[in-house]
């Protein structure tokens, strides 16, 4: 028991990190209401939590190897405790935004890589196979158990209580971390700041484009962004699309400089022929198309069980609990399969598993979230989750040497986060979007409904639909001077769109789990030592 104590530690650690954004999640309506914000500006924190550490993992994996893996851990997790500190004293969604999506985000980016390198430099051979698994599950555990102990807290206490035990955790882990020994820190690393700009700003212009695009149009522009009374829109265009095409633009940018200071000996921020391994490639393509599917069940499923049904958050942690506990229970299979199974085998049934999960997710949907065969769906949903937990991080750090681990865990940090800001950014787009075509386009076909209410609908969904329940809705109808009538008509209206925008977003999910097969072809197909 004596040796594993780093691996508990370590994923503790590991637990926590993944832990904030499922707790956030199923506190949605609780926050809004305490920081008296929006779900969009919520919505625009957690983005940006992962996108913080998708932009500055590479960083922080590079710092690790030019100041040493201990030393940038420990600096992490005093960065990380400051963020969870500020986070659960916050006034309002400025200040949360700036201890959570941003301080938080940046202490992160120094433990995870860190974390991975330092199971690699303890553990050898199996023990190290099996440091990476406990790595893996401690993340399944914390998806899982994450809107259970959020939704507790939340609903009993507060939510900030979850970043003051954060702040209490990570200063046990840091008191720890002295016992830790380092290794001695390689000669003459240099950090390429121009490489370290073109990243981060690559991946901000992409996902901050597709944040907004549910706001401002992805091409015909919506609500039309002003500075200095000018309204922003060249050429017709919605911002949008230039902001994607200038963060893709970036980004291409940075790999091209990447191989060239390969090339030339310079030290890279990526390096770019690592990629060349299938293996690794592969693994990193599969974690990121499944943190991107995770982040967005645990984004829209609270958001409709919250918003519009009216749940708190335990009974919403309760809700997803079969997605939860299928996670906790194969993502602990699937470490126990990697002795009679190939990792492609248990991916590939990852994978399956989440395509028949997603597709029986979007049949079950209806306005009450109830019946055998919504949980049915959560819990296969979890099983394809869990087994792709399993076996990911072994596989792409399985598929280098151990002195390119720091950079490795890096890598797969920056990928993970980014398929999870992209999962929140694009599924928030894609729902708000159905909601507003299928509610206008209801309301424009309903005859008990007066041309000039619908109108005054469709003049004002340039922003998109905001999401609310089927009753404030009629409510607010009612406030603005339609008869009950009109008014039960539009709440009717729009709580079909609801659904129908529900039933779209998990479909778009099923088509983006069945296109991932692709992904894990290269997959190792034979057991790992």
């Amino acid at each position: 028991m004596k040796k594993w104590i780093i691996v508990i530690v370590l994923g503790i650690t590991q637990f926590v990190m993944v832990l904030d954004s499922t707790v956030m999640n199923v506190s949605i309506s609780t926050v809004v209401k305490d920081l008296d914000t929006t779900v969009s500006a919520l919505q625009a924190a957690i983005t940006f939590y992962t996108l913080t550490m998708a932009a500055f993992m590479l960083t922080g994996g590079k710092l690790g190897d030019k100041f040493g893996r201990l030393k940038a851990f420990k600096i992490g997790a005093v960065i990380y405790g400051i963020g969870s500190l500020i986070t659960a004293l916050s006034p309002n969604i400025g200040t949360l935004f700036v201890g959570w999506s941003v301080i938080e985000g940046l202490g992160a980016v120094l433990v995870i890589p860190a974390t991975a390198a330092l199971i690699a430099s303890h553990y050898k051979g199996k023990d190290r196979v099996i440091g990476f698994t406990a790595l893996g599950a401690a993340s399944g555990l914390a998806v899982a158990l994450g809107p259970l102990i959020g939704g507790y807290l939340t609903t009993y206490y507060s939510w900030r209580y979850v970043f003051i035990a954060e702040t209490i955790i990570m200063a046990g882990v840091l008191i720890y971390s002295f016992t830790l020994k380092d290794e001695k820190v390689k000669a003459k690393i240099s950090l390429d700041m121009p490489s370290v700009i073109m990243s981060a700003g690559g991946m901000v212009l992409l996902v901050l484009g597709i944040l907004q695009s549910k706001t401002w149009g992805w091409f015909t522009p919506m609500k039309v962004p002003e500075v200095a009374g000018h309204d922003i829109a060249p050429l017709g265009i919605s911002i949008v699309a230039y902001l994607i095409l200038a963060g893709i633009i970036v980004l291409r940018a940075f790999i091209k400089r990447q191989q060239k200071l390969e090339a030339s000996g310079g030290n890279p921020l990526l390096k770019v022929s690592m990629l060349d391994i299938k293996p690794l490639r592969s693994g990193i393509a599969v974690l990121s198309g499944q943190y991107f599917i995770t982040a967005a069940i645990f984004f829209v499923i609270p958001i409709y069980l919250q918003m519009v049904l009216g749940y708190d958050a335990l009974e919403t942690g309760k809700k997803i609990f079969p997605l939860s506990v299928s996670i906790v229970l194969f993502s602990a299979l699937g470490s126990k399969l990697i002795n009679r199974y190939s990792p492609k085998q248990i991916v590939r049934l990852g994978q399956l598993s989440l395509i028949v999960g997603s597709l029986f997710l979007t049949g079950a949907i209806n306005p009450e979230m109830n019946g055998m065969l919504f949980g049915s769906a959560l819990f296969i949903v979890g099983i394809g989750l869990g087994l792709l937990v399993s076996q990911i991080g072994n596989v792409t750090m399985s598929a280098v040497d151990e002195s390119e681990t720091s950079e490795v865990g890096g890598l797969q940090g920056t990928f993970q986060n980014l398929g999870s800001s992209l999962g929140v950014a694009i599924i928030g787009s894609v729902m708000i979007a159905s909601l507003t075509s299928g509610f206008v386009e209801s309301v424009n076909s309903n005859p008990n409904i007066s041309a000039n209410v619908k109108t005054q609908i469709t003049n004002n969904s340039n922003a998109g639909i905001p999401i609310a329940s089927a009753d404030q809705v009629q409510a607010y109808a009612v406030k603005a001077g339609l008869s009950q009538s009109e008014a039960d008509d539009v709440a009717s209206e729009y709580e079909s769109s609801q659904i129908s925008s529900l039933k779209s977003s998990m479909f778009f999910l099923s088509t983006l789990a069945l296109l991932m097969l692709a992904l894990s072809r290269n997959i190792p197909d034979k057991k790992l030592a």
